[in-house]
């Protein structure tokens, strides 16, 4: 049977299935990516685990994989098929797209950004499935996004759009890591949501499901820190409405397990802020953490009908 390999790779972990040309997932399987062991080891574990899929499907199957999709946190260049850099892997400049092929005797492979690629998930198959013009933007750790455009995800000229997690929506606020102050993820990330939570309640175990909790449960200190979180992160959801007007917005993440404790009260704080703009959909993601996965299955799918049609 037809089949590619579709690699998620994560800061901690490694998801990853042999993928039909239909979708259907003939294989799954997970590897810890094994960062302790610095950034040659994970290069090493990446390519050991695709190869090993690559015996499976040989085996299990009756032919090896006919491509791969790879999906990797950090700054990726697609086009180049080069793992930039990633502060969680302590990678720079992997020509991961070269070794990988070479260890799949050959096979082409696609590279492609982690959150862009659950994006494209999300877009074709999840919570944005027959929208032409959607915005996937997970909130967790940080907060990112993906921009969709008739089926496809916009990279941008150096590969960087849909940061809209560095947009400053507080003016001299929180110091963030990208070297600006007040920046949406400072805000409105469920780090942000955590460290205001354990800063309201004094514990330092608290995280930002227990002030989720709380808001359900009626707390005034939880529905003040949530709030707060809320209301930033609809100013920087309008910016970026304003800029794309999307058809569908996508929120995922850890964030988004709220439930309609986030859903309700951020609609409604969009819609205030709203003026001429047309209000998109507003949707929590469909594809949980198996959507980096599912994406990149996507991009070798797509890598190889381009390959056909060239």
């Amino acid at each position: 049977m037809r089949h590619v390999i579709a690699l998620d790779v994560g800061g901690t972990g490694m998801k990853a299935a042999l993928v039909a040309a239909d979708g259907t997932l003939l294989h799954e399987a997970r590897r810890a990516t094994g960062r302790e062991r610095g950034p040659d080891a994970v290069v090493t574990s990446i390519l050991d685990f695709a190869a090993g899929l690559r015996a499976y499907g040989a085996e299990h199957l009756g032919r090896p994989a006919d491509a791969a999709g790879v999906a990797v946190p950090g700054i990726v260049d697609a086009a180049q098929g080069i793992a930039v850099y990633a502060a969680n892997l302590g990678w720079r400049d992997v020509p991961l797209r070269a070794l990988l092929s070479e260890r799949l005797g050959r096979a082409p492979v696609a590279l492609g950004h982690d959150v862009r690629t659950g994006g494209l998930a999300e877009g074709r198959i999840g919570a944005g499935r027959g929208a032409d013009r959607f915005l996937f933007v997970p909130l967790g750790t940080g907060i990112a996004g993906a921009i969709g455009i008739a089926g496809a995800i916009e990279a941008g000229a150096h590969g960087c759009a849909g940061e809209i997690g560095h947009i400053v929506v507080r003016p001299g606020g929180p110091a963030c890591g990208c070297g600006q102050r007040g920046c949406l993820e400072t805000l409105a990330s469920a780090s942000a949501v955590t460290r205001a939570w354990a800063d309201a309640t004094g514990d330092p175990d608290a995280d930002a499901a227990d002030c989720a909790k709380a808001v359900a449960s009626g707390d005034p200190d939880a529905i003040r820190v949530w709030q707060n979180a809320v209301d930033a992160l609809a100013d920087g959801l309008v910016t970026a409405l304003t800029l794309l007007d999307p058809r569908t917005l996508i929120i995922g993440g850890g964030l988004a397990e709220a439930g309609e404790t986030l859903f309700t009260p951020l609609r409604a704080a969009v819609e205030r802020r709203v003026t001429f703009q047309k209000l998109p959909s507003i949707v929590p993601a469909a594809l949980g953490d198996t959507a980096g996965c599912l994406g990149a299955g996507l991009l070798a799918w797509d890598l190889l009908a381009t390959e056909v049609t060239a």
